[in-house]
């Protein structure tokens, strides 16, 4: 077995051991696996030296401490040099003991589940005198942990009030809790998301709402806890489809009813006129009996009055009756050219706020430059580097061509699918646009963003997708840029793109990182 083997083997174990990759993990790691594969090297043999030298009292006192390199020698040394007295040691290890147990004490009742349990389980490892290895693989939990921590997740309370990180308590009695119904904060976000939901299956225009999507609305509103459910997905589609429909129908309906109104408009101005006709002729008789009248005709003054009034009554009861018909449709049309401009609001809100790709079901443009903002913000406080991937299907435009837009559909679904098998839980990946792609990989440099485009190039030319006994072939190029190569978050984006271009001038098929 040569060097390179061994030390293969020494970060693998430092992997499976949950360990990071410092200067004294990895050099017990790597003695131990030169010594399990025989390999003798000096640097390994040092504490066996240097503890040869000691008198025997000391190597006794080594071996209760399981001593296991130069750098616990150096601090057991200097630890034994500072003592004053064997007492003093132990009053001060007690001491430490028990202030150890009051702070994980407390760190147990605070707010944070990963906290409160490592807690529990290291109290637990005390009260049961742990070896030397088991308080080490547990300093380890907590490096991890206190590594990986993440509060920015109280950045979605500024909608509610002021965020005091240092002062969680002093937050919650902040925030504007009114409106929430006394809910679960945990549950607020997805009860909103249901009561949103449900509004937009309430059809915004027809007058009355079908059992089906009642049903489906109560049990979304009284569980919405529903929406995580995949069996649920088919329900609410038909019920939107359904929405839409009873939509489109009342608006024929109404359609069909101003259709009707302008009929009627259009025989009330026509009697109109044929009325003011008739109504002339009879004036004009009226006039003639009013010229000729004297004291012999007075009889007559009140037949012509009773013309002239039943002509006025006439005229009026016409336009009154139209006038009224005018108001009553004329409200009607307004109530119904508010509902559809609610209605057209209301959608293009939902659109703004949706972060899924609806083919590919990734996240879209709008949430990747949103969560690719939060890495930037992990890079600048703590340093946590991340990689950018972008990938594009070569010659997508050919499958389109070939065999129509519904197969390209079908090509980007799978594709999709190798992307997320391919990524670990903490990756990003996305749909940017068309058939480009982006993964954002966390704690991650150029060299493992490589390895995972190496992956996704590999998987998708060796697949075969089928789409009606059609076989597509496809392949895809990469641009890769890490944060820490780049002087800002533009800087990064740039330079993956520039790399993509780059991989498609050079014959397509590859990954370009320089």
């Amino acid at each position: 077995m040569n060097i390179q083997t061994i030390i293969k083997k020494a970060v693998k174990r430092l992997e499976l051991e949950g360990k990071l990759l410092t200067p004294d993990f990895y050099a017990e790691a790597f003695c131990k696996e030169a010594t399990k594969a025989g390999f003798a090297t000096e640097d390994c043999s040092k504490l066996e030296k240097f503890t040869a030298s000691l008198n025997k009292d000391f190597q006794d006192e080594l071996k209760k401490y399981h001593i296991k390199n130069i750098s616990e020698l150096s601090r057991f040394l200097i630890s034994k040099l500072n003592r004053t007295n064997p007492s003093h040691c132990a009053n001060l290890l007690e001491s430490q003991s028990l202030f150890i147990r009051r702070v994980l004490q407390v760190v147990e009742v605070l707010h944070n589940k990963e906290a409160t349990e490592l807690a529990k389980r290291s109290l637990e490892l005390l009260n049961r005198e742990p070896s030397v290895t088991e308080i080490d693989q547990f300093r380890q939990h907590w490096i991890n942990f206190i590594t990986t921590y993440d509060d920015t997740f109280l950045q979605k309370l500024k909608a509610l009030g002021e965020v005091d990180k240092t002062n969680l308590k002093k937050t919650i009695e902040d925030l504007n809790l009114t409106n929430l119904c006394d809910k679960p904060l945990g549950t607020i976000e997805l009860s909103t998301i249901a009561s949103l939901l449900v509004s937009s299956l309430t059809p915004s225009i027809a007058p009355s709402i079908n059992d089906k999507i009642a049903d489906i609305s109560q049990r979304i509103r009284s569980n919405p806890q529903l929406l995580q459910s995949a069996s649920v997905e088919a329900e609410i589609k038909s019920a939107i489809a359904l929405r839409i429909a009873l939509d489109k129908q009342s608006v024929k309906e109404m359609i069909e009813s101003i259709d009707g109104v302008l009929d009627k408009l259009s025989l009330r101005l026509i009697e109109m006129i044929e009325s003011s006709d008739s109504s002339t002729i009879e004036i004009q008789k009226i006039k003639k009996e009013l010229e000729s009248y004297n004291e012999k005709t007075i009889t007559n003054f009140s037949v012509a009055h009773k013309k002239i009034y039943a002509i006025a009554v006439a005229l009026e009861k016409n336009t009154q009756a139209l006038t009224s018909d005018l108001k009553k449709h004329s409200n009607e049309v307004n109530l119904l050219s508010k509902k559809i401009e609610h209605l057209e609001q209301e959608l293009q809100r939902a659109r703004e706020e949706s972060k899924e790709d609806f083919l590919t079901k990734l996240y879209n443009k709008r949430a990747l430059e949103e969560l690719m903002n939060i890495k930037e913000a992990e890079f600048e406080r703590h340093g946590h580097n991340f990689t950018v991937v972008f990938l594009d299907l070569d010659h997508f435009k050919d499958v389109n061509d070939t065999y129509g837009h519904d197969a390209g559909d079908a090509v980007l679904f799978a594709f999709a699918k190798i992307l997320k098998n391919e990524a670990r839980a903490v990756d990003i990946v996305g749909r940017f646009g068309g058939e480009e792609f982006i993964a954002i990989l966390g704690e991650t440099d150029i060299k493992g963003g490589v390895v995972f485009a190496e992956k996704v190039r590999e998987k998708l030319k060796k697949s075969s997708l089928m789409y009606k006994d059609n076989q597509i072939k496809l392949t895809v190029s990469c641009g890769v840029s890490d944060r820490k190569s780049n002087f800002s978050l533009q800087s990064l984006v740039k330079s993956a793109d520039e790399n993509l271009y780059k991989a498609k001038n050079k014959g397509r098929d590859r990954v370009v990182y320089k």
